[in-house]
Protein backbone atom coordinates (compact mmCIF):
# COMPACT_ATOMS: atom_id res chain seq x y z
CA UNK A 1 0.00 0.00 0.00
CA UNK A 2 0.70 3.54 -0.53
CA UNK A 3 0.12 6.53 0.04
CA UNK A 4 -1.57 9.29 -2.22
CA UNK A 5 0.86 12.80 -2.68
CA UNK A 6 0.40 16.10 -3.26
CA UNK A 7 2.49 19.11 -3.72
CA UNK A 8 2.89 20.75 -0.23
CA UNK A 9 0.38 23.59 0.51
CA UNK A 10 1.88 26.66 1.83
CA UNK A 11 1.63 27.68 5.56
CA UNK A 12 1.30 31.48 7.11
CA UNK A 13 4.10 32.20 8.88
CA UNK A 14 5.77 36.04 9.93
CA UNK A 15 3.45 37.17 7.16
CA UNK A 16 5.01 35.16 4.74
CA UNK A 17 3.65 31.70 2.79
CA UNK A 18 6.57 29.28 3.15
CA UNK A 19 6.40 25.73 2.67
CA UNK A 20 5.08 23.78 5.98
CA UNK A 21 8.63 22.32 7.19
CA UNK A 22 10.77 24.42 8.43
CA UNK A 23 14.59 23.28 9.32
CA UNK A 24 15.43 22.99 13.00
CA UNK A 25 18.98 23.89 13.49
CA UNK A 26 20.10 23.28 17.19
CA UNK A 27 21.32 19.64 15.91
CA UNK A 28 23.93 21.51 14.21
CA UNK A 29 26.26 22.75 17.10
CA UNK A 30 25.16 21.13 20.43
CA UNK A 31 23.03 18.51 22.07
CA UNK A 32 23.23 14.99 19.99
CA UNK A 33 26.63 14.62 19.57
CA UNK A 34 29.10 15.62 17.43
CA UNK A 35 28.63 17.88 14.15
CA UNK A 36 30.30 18.53 11.20
CA UNK A 37 29.92 22.51 9.91
CA UNK A 38 30.70 21.42 6.20
CA UNK A 39 28.03 18.82 6.48
CA UNK A 40 25.24 21.20 8.38
CA UNK A 41 26.24 23.79 5.42
CA UNK A 42 25.33 21.51 3.12
CA UNK A 43 22.36 20.32 4.53
CA UNK A 44 21.51 23.75 4.50
CA UNK A 45 21.51 24.48 0.96
CA UNK A 46 20.10 21.24 -0.15
CA UNK A 47 16.77 22.29 2.52
CA UNK A 48 16.80 25.85 0.32
CA UNK A 49 17.16 24.00 -3.06
CA UNK A 50 13.93 21.90 -1.93
CA UNK A 51 11.54 24.58 -1.01
CA UNK A 52 12.66 24.89 2.85
CA UNK A 53 12.17 28.91 3.65
CA UNK A 54 12.10 28.34 7.55
CA UNK A 55 15.33 27.57 9.59
CA UNK A 56 15.25 27.84 13.41
CA UNK A 57 18.05 28.55 15.49
CA UNK A 58 18.68 30.16 19.00
CA UNK A 59 21.79 32.24 21.06
CA UNK A 60 22.31 29.01 23.31
CA UNK A 61 22.59 26.68 20.92
CA UNK A 62 26.59 26.06 20.81
CA UNK A 63 26.70 29.19 22.79
CA UNK A 64 26.28 31.37 19.49
CA UNK A 65 27.56 28.68 16.85
CA UNK A 66 24.38 28.10 15.94
CA UNK A 67 24.02 31.51 14.76
CA UNK A 68 27.14 31.80 13.06
CA UNK A 69 26.93 28.99 11.28
CA UNK A 70 23.33 29.87 9.97
CA UNK A 71 24.72 33.79 9.46
CA UNK A 72 27.77 31.81 7.16
CA UNK A 73 25.39 30.10 5.27
CA UNK A 74 23.08 33.02 4.73
CA UNK A 75 25.81 34.82 3.23
CA UNK A 76 26.36 32.48 0.42
CA UNK A 77 22.94 32.99 -0.68
CA UNK A 78 21.32 35.95 -3.14
CA UNK A 79 19.99 38.72 -1.87
CA UNK A 80 16.78 37.84 -3.01
CA UNK A 81 16.49 34.12 -1.60
CA UNK A 82 17.68 35.38 1.57
CA UNK A 83 14.90 37.83 1.54
CA UNK A 84 12.37 34.79 1.28
CA UNK A 85 13.62 33.21 4.11
CA UNK A 86 11.99 33.36 8.17
CA UNK A 87 15.00 33.22 10.19
CA UNK A 88 13.89 32.64 13.88
CA UNK A 89 15.91 32.78 16.71
CA UNK A 90 15.70 33.17 20.54
CA UNK A 91 16.73 34.64 23.38
CA UNK A 92 16.12 34.03 27.19
CA UNK A 93 18.17 30.69 27.94
CA UNK A 94 21.22 31.60 30.08
CA UNK A 95 24.13 28.77 30.36
CA UNK A 96 27.65 27.71 31.62
CA UNK A 97 29.49 26.16 28.90
CA UNK A 98 29.48 22.10 29.43
CA UNK A 99 26.55 22.37 31.77
CA UNK A 100 23.00 21.49 30.93
CA UNK A 101 21.37 23.70 33.97
CA UNK A 102 20.19 27.19 32.70
CA UNK A 103 19.20 30.11 34.01
CA UNK A 104 16.53 32.66 32.33
CA UNK A 105 16.96 35.84 31.77
CA UNK A 106 13.98 38.33 30.13
CA UNK A 107 14.90 41.56 31.41
CA UNK A 108 14.67 44.61 29.05
CA UNK A 109 18.14 45.47 29.04
CA UNK A 110 19.15 42.00 28.29
CA UNK A 111 16.93 41.33 25.34
CA UNK A 112 18.07 44.34 23.85
CA UNK A 113 21.92 42.91 24.00
CA UNK A 114 21.23 39.56 22.99
CA UNK A 115 19.16 41.11 19.65
CA UNK A 116 22.37 42.97 19.21
CA UNK A 117 24.78 39.88 19.44
CA UNK A 118 21.97 37.72 17.41
CA UNK A 119 22.20 40.16 14.07
CA UNK A 120 25.88 39.90 14.59
CA UNK A 121 26.35 36.55 14.31
CA UNK A 122 23.12 36.04 11.60
CA UNK A 123 24.96 38.87 10.13
CA UNK A 124 21.25 40.76 9.28
CA UNK A 125 20.04 43.67 9.95
CA UNK A 126 16.82 42.57 10.77
CA UNK A 127 15.69 38.98 12.47
CA UNK A 128 12.55 37.44 11.05
CA UNK A 129 11.21 36.02 13.98
CA UNK A 130 12.50 36.37 17.58
CA UNK A 131 11.70 34.54 20.19
CA UNK A 132 11.53 34.62 24.03
CA UNK A 133 13.29 31.34 24.71
CA UNK A 134 11.63 30.82 27.89
CA UNK A 135 9.84 32.76 30.68
CA UNK A 136 11.03 34.73 33.62
CA UNK A 137 8.14 34.84 35.75
CA UNK A 138 10.12 37.54 37.79
CA UNK A 139 9.45 40.00 34.27
CA UNK A 140 6.36 40.97 34.04
CA UNK A 141 5.03 39.75 30.33
CA UNK A 142 3.85 43.26 29.64
CA UNK A 143 7.67 44.49 29.69
CA UNK A 144 9.20 41.81 27.90
CA UNK A 145 6.50 41.73 25.04
CA UNK A 146 6.76 45.85 25.41
CA UNK A 147 10.69 45.21 24.76
CA UNK A 148 10.20 43.10 21.68
CA UNK A 149 7.45 45.85 20.22
CA UNK A 150 9.89 48.30 20.70
CA UNK A 151 12.48 46.18 18.90
CA UNK A 152 9.81 45.49 16.38
CA UNK A 153 9.42 49.56 15.86
CA UNK A 154 13.00 50.47 15.41
CA UNK A 155 13.40 47.93 12.62
CA UNK A 156 15.70 45.23 14.46
CA UNK A 157 12.69 42.64 14.49
CA UNK A 158 10.31 41.87 11.96
CA UNK A 159 7.68 39.59 14.22
CA UNK A 160 7.87 38.39 17.62
CA UNK A 161 7.49 34.82 18.82
CA UNK A 162 7.21 33.15 22.51
CA UNK A 163 8.21 29.69 23.18
CA UNK A 164 6.36 27.40 25.33
CA UNK A 165 4.05 29.73 26.82
CA UNK A 166 0.49 29.03 28.85
CA UNK A 167 -2.34 29.79 26.80
CA UNK A 168 -3.33 32.59 29.32
CA UNK A 169 0.62 34.06 28.76
CA UNK A 170 -0.32 33.89 25.19
CA UNK A 171 -3.87 35.92 25.20
CA UNK A 172 -2.10 38.57 27.60
CA UNK A 173 0.92 38.72 25.26
CA UNK A 174 -1.02 39.36 22.19
CA UNK A 175 -3.46 42.13 23.81
CA UNK A 176 0.40 44.06 23.97
CA UNK A 177 1.47 43.34 20.77
CA UNK A 178 0.56 40.96 17.76
CA UNK A 179 2.26 37.17 18.82
CA UNK A 180 3.58 35.77 15.23
CA UNK A 181 4.28 31.82 16.59
CA UNK A 182 4.27 30.04 19.65
CA UNK A 183 6.83 27.23 20.15
CA UNK A 184 6.37 24.28 21.97
CA UNK A 185 6.75 20.66 21.54
CA UNK A 186 4.49 18.94 19.61
CA UNK A 187 4.35 15.31 18.31
CA UNK A 188 2.97 12.23 18.14
CA UNK A 189 4.37 11.40 21.72
CA UNK A 190 4.04 15.04 22.88
CA UNK A 191 0.35 16.09 22.70
CA UNK A 192 -0.06 18.54 25.52
CA UNK A 193 -0.60 21.47 23.28
CA UNK A 194 -3.81 19.92 21.96
CA UNK A 195 -5.23 20.69 25.24
CA UNK A 196 -5.13 24.89 25.13
CA UNK A 197 -2.54 26.20 23.50
CA UNK A 198 -3.21 24.87 20.16
CA UNK A 199 -7.29 26.24 20.20
CA UNK A 200 -5.73 29.71 21.17
CA UNK A 201 -2.85 29.87 18.66
CA UNK A 202 -5.61 29.02 16.23
CA UNK A 203 -8.30 31.12 17.81
CA UNK A 204 -6.23 34.20 17.85
CA UNK A 205 -4.33 33.33 14.12
CA UNK A 206 -0.85 32.55 15.52
CA UNK A 207 1.14 29.81 14.00
CA UNK A 208 2.06 27.00 15.86
CA UNK A 209 5.54 26.15 15.23
CA UNK A 210 5.95 22.16 16.73
CA UNK A 211 9.68 21.34 17.71
CA UNK A 212 10.95 18.30 18.21
CA UNK A 213 8.41 17.14 15.89
CA UNK A 214 10.35 13.61 15.65
CA UNK A 215 10.44 13.23 19.65
CA UNK A 216 14.34 13.57 19.09
CA UNK A 217 14.50 10.86 16.07
CA UNK A 218 12.62 8.41 18.77
CA UNK A 219 10.08 8.30 16.03
CA UNK A 220 12.09 7.44 12.97
CA UNK A 221 13.01 3.82 11.69
CA UNK A 222 16.40 4.38 13.29
CA UNK A 223 15.61 5.39 17.76
CA UNK A 224 18.34 6.21 19.58
CA UNK A 225 19.01 3.31 21.97
CA UNK A 226 20.47 5.12 25.16
CA UNK A 227 23.22 2.70 25.15
CA UNK A 228 24.43 3.66 21.60
CA UNK A 229 24.59 7.86 22.30
CA UNK A 230 27.74 9.39 21.72
CA UNK A 231 28.90 10.88 24.97
CA UNK A 232 27.50 15.01 26.04
CA UNK A 233 23.86 13.81 23.63
CA UNK A 234 21.71 15.73 26.17
CA UNK A 235 19.18 12.81 25.15
CA UNK A 236 20.94 10.75 28.04
CA UNK A 237 19.28 12.51 30.59
CA UNK A 238 15.83 12.68 28.99
CA UNK A 239 13.54 10.42 31.32
CA UNK A 240 11.32 8.90 27.69
CA UNK A 241 15.23 7.48 26.94
CA UNK A 242 15.81 5.79 30.00
CA UNK A 243 14.70 1.77 31.48
CA UNK A 244 11.16 0.71 31.59
CA UNK A 245 10.06 4.11 29.83
CA UNK A 246 12.49 3.84 26.77
CA UNK A 247 10.96 0.23 27.09
CA UNK A 248 7.38 1.35 26.75
CA UNK A 249 7.91 3.80 24.39
CA UNK A 250 9.61 1.98 21.92
CA UNK A 251 6.63 -0.50 21.68
CA UNK A 252 5.33 2.71 20.61
CA UNK A 253 7.51 3.27 18.15
CA UNK A 254 7.36 0.12 16.29
CA UNK A 255 3.56 -0.02 15.67
CA UNK A 256 4.01 3.80 14.12
CA UNK A 257 7.20 1.79 12.19
CA UNK A 258 4.88 -0.99 11.13
CA UNK A 259 2.17 1.89 10.06
CA UNK A 260 4.78 3.36 7.80
CA UNK A 261 6.30 -0.14 6.47
CA UNK A 262 2.25 -1.05 5.33
CA UNK A 263 1.96 2.60 3.72
CA UNK A 264 5.63 2.09 1.83
CA UNK A 265 7.23 5.30 4.19
CA UNK A 266 9.95 6.07 6.10
CA UNK A 267 8.29 6.22 9.41
CA UNK A 268 9.67 9.69 10.12
CA UNK A 269 7.45 11.03 7.24
CA UNK A 270 4.53 9.83 8.51
CA UNK A 271 4.60 11.00 12.11
CA UNK A 272 5.19 14.53 9.86
CA UNK A 273 2.40 14.14 8.14
CA UNK A 274 0.51 13.36 10.67
CA UNK A 275 1.75 16.55 12.53
CA UNK A 276 0.64 18.55 9.49
CA UNK A 277 -2.81 16.61 9.59
CA UNK A 278 -3.77 17.99 12.71
CA UNK A 279 -4.45 21.46 12.11
CA UNK A 280 -3.57 24.30 8.87
CA UNK A 281 -1.56 26.36 10.89
CA UNK A 282 0.96 24.06 12.50
CA UNK A 283 4.24 24.26 11.09
CA UNK A 284 6.95 20.99 12.08
CA UNK A 285 11.26 21.92 12.05
CA UNK A 286 12.16 18.63 12.23
CA UNK A 287 16.50 18.98 12.69
CA UNK A 288 18.35 17.45 11.46
CA UNK A 289 22.29 17.81 9.86
CA UNK A 290 22.07 15.24 7.19
CA UNK A 291 20.90 15.29 3.93
CA UNK A 292 19.52 11.44 4.01
CA UNK A 293 17.39 12.76 6.99
CA UNK A 294 16.42 15.74 5.24
CA UNK A 295 15.17 13.79 2.23
CA UNK A 296 13.03 11.91 4.56
CA UNK A 297 11.20 14.41 6.67
CA UNK A 298 10.31 16.74 3.43
CA UNK A 299 8.42 13.98 1.70
CA UNK A 300 6.12 13.95 4.44
CA UNK A 301 5.19 17.44 2.97
CA UNK A 302 3.77 15.65 0.08
CA UNK A 303 2.16 12.84 1.97
CA UNK A 304 -1.56 12.45 2.36
CA UNK A 305 -2.57 10.18 4.88
CA UNK A 306 -6.22 8.22 4.78
CA UNK A 307 -7.77 8.74 7.23
CA UNK A 308 -8.32 5.63 8.80
CA UNK A 309 -3.92 5.80 9.28
CA UNK A 310 -4.96 9.32 10.82
CA UNK A 311 -7.13 7.72 13.45
CA UNK A 312 -4.82 3.92 13.99
CA UNK A 313 -2.10 6.93 14.85
CA UNK A 314 -4.20 8.99 17.54
CA UNK A 315 -5.27 5.66 19.06
CA UNK A 316 -1.56 4.30 19.09
CA UNK A 317 -0.16 7.76 20.47
CA UNK A 318 -3.20 8.63 22.54
CA UNK A 319 -2.73 11.41 25.05
CA UNK A 320 -0.48 10.03 28.13
CA UNK A 321 0.61 6.67 26.43
CA UNK A 322 4.09 7.80 25.85
CA UNK A 323 6.19 7.14 29.24
CA UNK A 324 8.36 9.42 31.23
CA UNK A 325 8.54 13.13 31.51
CA UNK A 326 9.84 15.15 28.27
CA UNK A 327 12.69 17.16 30.59
CA UNK A 328 15.01 16.25 33.19
CA UNK A 329 14.54 18.81 36.47
CA UNK A 330 16.81 21.51 35.09
CA UNK A 331 15.33 21.05 31.61
CA UNK A 332 12.12 22.69 32.59
CA UNK A 333 13.00 26.06 34.18
CA UNK A 334 11.21 28.84 32.00
CA UNK A 335 8.69 26.17 30.30
CA UNK A 336 4.97 27.20 31.46
CA UNK A 337 3.38 23.98 29.53
CA UNK A 338 4.36 21.15 31.50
Amino acid sequence: MSTPTTAPTPRMLAGQPIHPLGLGCMGMSEFYGQSDDSESLATLQAAVDQGVRHFDSADTYGFGHNEELLGRFLRTLPAQQRAELVVATKFGIVREKGRYERRIDNSPAYIRAACEASLTRLGVERIGLYYCHRRDPQVPLEDMVGTLAELVREGKVAAIGLSEVSAASLRTAHAVHPIAAVQSEYSLWERGAEAEVLPATRELGVAFVAYSPLGRSFLTNQPPAAGTLEPGDFRLALPRFQGEAAAANLALQQGLATIAADLGQPAAAVALAWLLHQQPHVLPIPGTRRLHHLQQNLAASALVLPAPVVQALDTLFAPGRAQGERYPDAGWAGVETR
